[in-house]
């Protein structure tokens, strides 16, 4: 045998031994490091999550929350981008969230009982029960943690952006103008939170249109002000998030129609990740058996290659 001919043969064998502890290292790796296989949180210990519950009526629409997120999270204001966002989308101008800006108040006017309302809504990440966000990131690059918060690590994300089109509520923004982009949300202050403290928006809120605190007794703090009127108010007998996309940690109490200040009324109650899981479960395996039939073709190819040029070689002897 040839000196040529063994270094190829070597070659394809290296190669094939490569491919097989890469597609069995590959199928393991994804199984195992898959969100929607181990999840971070536990179904029992959702309801123990912390929340915020957001009374619309009582937003008089400060932003003092706007200006509190952007200070401790160190953004600055692009207002060009908010207008170009607001613009395509049909929102309130220079308003909107846009990638260094993660929480905003965007103020509606529906006309209820023959009668032009003034209503201010918060809109941020709603930090899912079950987020179809990390359900859909592969590289884990976004986690739900024991306290409620989705948290998002940009040195673990890609850039695929299934994130973005896997969000019900059509939140996450994408860093278009960064050289290395990643995806921007809100994190609920998830420092300030593991440490006992409330996140920065709900701090400052003068008029105490935010409450954070346990999941579950401020979903009884919402029916008990659903209940009483409170102030006067006539609030819709609907916690916005307390089923929506299978649960939310921001839930929100109005006494106007959820429908006319652009809440997504439509989406499932169902958890999302339910819906993907079956066939995400897949996504490693197929990667794998992708991996195995690439080394076969080019083992395959190779033999005949070194069949066709050996030939060759007696042809010329």
């Amino acid at each position: 045998m040839k000196k040529e001919e063994r270094a190829k043969k070597l070659s394809r064998r290296s190669f094939v031994k490569l491919a097989g502890g890469a597609t069995l290292a590959g199928t393991a790796l994804g199984i195992a490091g898959f969100p929607g296989l181990a999840q971070a949180v536990k179904a029992d210990d959702l309801e123990k999550v912390k929340a915020v519950l957001v009374d619309i009526p009582k937003c008089i629409g400060c932003e003092s929350c706007t200006v509190a997120c952007k200070v401790s999270n160190n953004k600055g204001f692009n207002q060009k981008e908010q207008a170009k966002t607001a613009k395509e989308r049909g929102e309130e101008p220079g308003k909107g969230l846009v990638s260094d800006t993660w929480t905003s108040i965007t103020l509606y006017e529906p006309v209820i009982k023959g009668n032009t309302v003034r209503r201010f809504v918060k809109n941020q990440c709603f930090h899912c029960q079950h987020p179809a966000c990390a359900s859909a990131c592969f590289a884990k690059a976004l986690q739900k943690t024991p306290d409620g918060p989705v948290v998002y690590d940009q040195y673990l994300c890609v850039g695929c952006r299934y994130c973005m089109l896997a969000c019900p509520f059509d939140i996450i923004r994408y860093e278009w103008e960064q050289s290395i982009p990643g995806i921007s949300k809100c994190q609920m202050c998830v420092e300030r939170v593991e440490a006992g403290e409330t996140p920065s928006c709900v701090s400052v809120c003068p008029q105490g249109a935010l409450r954070f605190g346990d999941r579950d007794e401020l979903l009884k703090e919402a029916r008990t002000r659903i209940a009483a009127k409170e102030d006067g108010v006539s609030y819709i007998n609907h916690i916005f998030g307390e089923n929506e996309a299978g649960g939310t940690s921001w839930l929100y109490i109005t006494d106007v129609p959820f429908k006319e200040m652009r809440f997504r009324t439509d989406v499932t109650t169902k958890a999302l990740p339910s819906y993907t899981e079956p066939y995400m479960r897949m996504t490693p395996i197929i990667g794998a058996s992708w991996a195995a039939i690439l080394a076969g073709i080019y083992v395959v190819t190779h033999r005949k290659h070194g069949k066709a040029q050996k030939k060759n070689n007696e042809s010329d002897q």
